[in-house]
């Protein structure tokens, strides 16, 4: 992913799922299109990758917890 959107939320209230779909919607409200890919806080998973409604949601290191970067995948050609 070369850019993305950058969404925080903390609110405990919210599941994990939930928190993500809506960064997705505010992705595909800002830019046309839903997002194929969301990096989390390693923390924020029990496994290394999971499937939300079509996303891919990837663990990475360089993500702060509550925070989620959103985006489109390309293909590696």
């Amino acid at each position: 992913m070369i850019s993305g959107l950058l969404w925080y939320d903390n609110d405990p209230k919210r599941s994990l799922e939930d928190k993500i779909l809506a960064g997705a919607q505010r992705y595909q409200a800002k830019f046309g299109r839903f997002p194929n890919t969301c990096y989390v806080h390693p923390g924020a998973l029990a496994s290394d990758a999971v499937q939300v409604q079509g996303l891919s949601i990837l663990c990475a290191e360089n993500i702060l917890p509550h925070h989620f970067f959103l985006g489109v995948s390309q293909p590696m050609a």
